[in-house]
């Protein structure tokens, strides 16, 4: 049976440690399950010049990497209902989120991922606009 891993974002604009994280879920399982925010949860996330790109080519992206086997968009700010639904076998997150922030940490074990803090999707756009 394979074994799944579970991670969610809002994948806007991908970079390199997107890259990594989805990576090293892959390197924990045998099938990665990606949650990706709908365009309205990212609006409520991120502000109303969000998303850059639509879900369907964000959906398209990140379907087209090899770390990636399936990709479910969702319409809450944070996956909860999607991971008691799904119940994998592990959930990844970013290092800068503690475990009982986690949606879903009730239904699976998480895992964090150490990442550099130097790269996020936000902080390119900021750099863009200057």
């Amino acid at each position: 049976m394979n074994r799944v891993i579970f991670t969610n974002g809002c994948f806007d604009i991908l970079h390199r440690m997107h890259i990594e994280l989805l990576a090293f879920c892959k390197s924990r399982g045998d099938y990665v399950v990606v949650g990706l925010n709908s365009d309205e949860s990212v609006k409520a996330l991120k502000g109303d010049n969000r998303p850059i790109f639509c879900q369907e080519d964000r959906k398209k992206v990140l379907e087209a990497l090899e770390y990636v086997d399936e990709v479910i968009i969702f319409d809450e700010e944070r996956p909860y209902n999607l991971v008691k639904e799904l119940r994998p076998d592990e959930i990844v997150k970013g290092g800068d989120y503690k475990v009982k922030d986690i949606a879903g940490h009730e239904f699976a074990p998480v895992v964090l991922f150490k990442y550099n803090t130097d790269y996020s999707s936000t902080k390119a756009l900021e750099k863009l606009n200057s």
